[in-house]
C-alpha cells in the first residue's frame, strides 16, 4: 500500500515493491491513495482500509505492507479491519537486514534494531491478557506477563549494547593499527542498489556478492588494492542507504558506519539509469549527516552507463581536481578513469622531501622504497643516498617515527615537507 501525502517525501511504490522482493514476498498487488494528513486510528482511514480488507480476500493476500511507518496503534487497528498481518515499511526492511546480516556483530546490530523496534509494539502479542475488569478474582496475569516480557526484552537490549561497544572498540584499536603503517581508506556509499558492489568487485577482485536487489550487500567488506602512484588504499564497500532508513537501524548500525566518517576518501555511487537518482543522492547525503561524514572529501561515480549509453568521462571541479567520473562495473568502461582519479586525489595532498641517508639507513631506504615512488635517488662520494620522493602529511609522520630516521637525514631545502628539526611544518 502506497499513500501520498503533499509535500511529503517518500519511497514509491516501484521501491516498495522492490523491498518486497528482497524479502522475499510475492506481490499480488498495490493499492494506491492520497489523503492530507494520516489517521490517527488506521493511518488511511476507513474507507481505504476497507478497499485494502476487499483487495487481501480477492488475492488471497497474508501480509500487507505499508511503504510508511506506522504507529502500533495504527498497525493494531488496520490489522483488525483486513484481517490479516501488516508489516510497515520500518519492519519490512529490518526483515531484509536479518536475513542478510552474516557476520556476527552485522547480526547483533540487526537484533538491536529489531528489539527496539519491537518494544513499542510488545502490547500487541499480550492484548488479550492485559487488564480485565476489576474485581477480586477477576485481575487476570496479562499485564504481569506483559512486564516480564518488557524486561527480558530490556535486557537483552542491554547486553546487546555492551557486546556492541566491545566491538567499537576492538574495531577502533584495528584501525588505530592499520594508522601505525599510514594507508588510507576508500568508501564506498550509495543508494542500494547502485552497484557498489560490482564496482568494488571490478576494483578489488573480491567477489563480493552483488545481485540485482535492495540491500545485496549488508556485512562491510574491506581490502587492499593498489592505485598509480604506489599508492596503497583499504577499499571499504558498505551497506547501501535507502530513505526513511530506520532511525534504529542508523542508531545500531553506528558503529561499523563510522568506517564511513573515518574514511579518508568517500566513492558516491550513482545508478545514472535511476529517474528518481536526484532524490536518493539527497537521501545519501542525509545519512552522512546523522553519521557525521558530509565534510569527508568525495567524488561522485555515475555507474552503469551501459544501461544510458553515455561515454566514460571525467569531469573537475573549478580547482582542477576530479570531482565526478562517469562509469560501468558490468563492462569494465571508465574503471580506469576513477582508479586515476583515486591516485590523483592521494598525490595531491603529497609535497616533495628530500632526505640524505646515510649507508647505515639502509633499511630505512628499502622501506621507502617498498612502500613509496622514489622520485630519484642519487649516490653520494660520501656513501650513502639522496632520496626524493613525495609524502602526505600521514606517510611523513610514519617516516618521522621510525627507529632508524634522524633529524640531520633532512635536506634544508625549500621542496622539503619536513623542517631541520624533523617536525612536521
Amino acid at each position: 500500500m502506497h499513500v501520498r501525502f503533499p509535500g511529503e517525501e517518500t519511497g514509491n511504490a516501484e521501491e516498495l515493491r522492490l523491498l518486497a522482493e528482497s524479502a522475499g514476498a510475492e506481490v499480488c498487488g498495490t493499492v494506491y491513495g492520497r489523503r492530507e494528513r494520516p489517521d490517527a486510528a488506521s493511518f488511511v482511514g476507513s474507507g481505504k482500509a476497507q478497499e485494502i480488507q476487499e483487495a487481501v480476500a480477492r488475492e488471497h493476500a497474508d501480509l500487507v505492507l505499508v511503504n510508511h511507518t506506522l504507529s502500533p496503534a495504527q498497525e493494531r487497528n488496520l490489522e483488525k479491519v483486513v484481517a490479516c498481518r501488516v508489516l510497515d515499511r520500518t519492519g519490512l526492511i529490518l526483515d531484509i537486514f536479518a536475513q542478510r546480516a552474516r557476520s556476527h556483530e552485522g547480526k547483533l546490530q540487526v537484533e538491536l534494531a529489531q528489539l527496539e523496534h519491537l518494544a513499542t509494539r510488545l502490547v500487541r502479542g499480550w492484548s488479550h491478557l492485559e487488564r480485565q475488569r476489576g474485581g477480586i478474582g477477576l485481575r487476570g496475569p496479562g499485564e504481569t506477563q506483559l512486564e516480564v516480557d518488557r524486561r527480558l526484552i530490556r535486557d537483552r537490549i542491554k547486553k546487546l549494547n555492551e557486546r556492541l561497544a566491545q566491538l567499537t572498540v576492538q574495531r577502533r584499536s584495528r584501525r588505530r593499527a592499520r594508522h601505525k603503517v599510514p594507508i588510507p581508506t576508500v568508501s564506498m556509499v550509495g543508494y542500494t542498489n547502485a552497484g557498489k558492489s560490482s564496482l568494488f568487485n571490478r576494483l578489488t577482485g573480491a567477489g563480493v556478492y552483488a545481485a540485482d536487489q535492495l540491500f545485496a550487500t549488508l556485512d562491510p567488506t574491506m581490502r587492499r588494492t593498489e592505485l598509480p602512484g604506489k599508492t596503497a588504499v583499504i577499499l571499504a564497500d558498505t551497506v547501501g542507504f535507502i530513505s526513511q532508513l530506520p532511525h534504529d537501524l542508523v542508531e545500531a548500525f553506528k558503529s561499523t558506519l563510522e568506517e564511513v566518517a573515518q574514511a579518508d576518501l568517500l566513492l558516491h555511487v550513482i545508478d545514472v539509469a535511476d529517474p528518481d537518482r536526484q532524490q536518493h543522492m539527497e537521501q545519501v547525503d542525509q545519512v552522512l549527516g546523522e553519521i557525521d561524514a558530509q565534510s569527508v572529501p568525495r567524488i561522485l561515480v555515475y555507474n552503469k552507463i551501459d544501461l544510458t549509453g553515455q561515454a566514460a568521462r571525467v569531469e573537475r571541479d573549478a580547482a582542477g581536481r576530479v570531482s565526478k567520473v562517469w562509469v560501468s562495473a558490468r563492462t569494465g568502461d571508465g574503471v580506469d578513469l576513477l582508479v586515476e582519479a583515486m591516485g590523483e586525489h592521494f598525490r595531491q595532498r603529497r609535497r616533495p622531501c628530500v632526505l640524505k641517508l646515510p649507508s647505515s639507513a639502509g633499511r630505512l631506504r628499502a622501506a621507502l622504497y617498498e612502500r613509496y615512488h622514489v622520485a630519484r635517488e642519487t649516490p653520494l662520494e660520501s656513501g650513502g643516498w639522496l632520496v626524493e620522493l613525495a609524502l602526505d602529511p600521514e606517510q611523513l609522520a610514519w617516516v618521522v617515527q621510525q627507529p632508524d630516521f634522524r633529524d640531520e637525514f633532512v635536506v634544508a631545502d625549500s621542496r622539503c615537507i619536513l623542517a631541520p628539526t624533523g617536525s612536521l611544518s
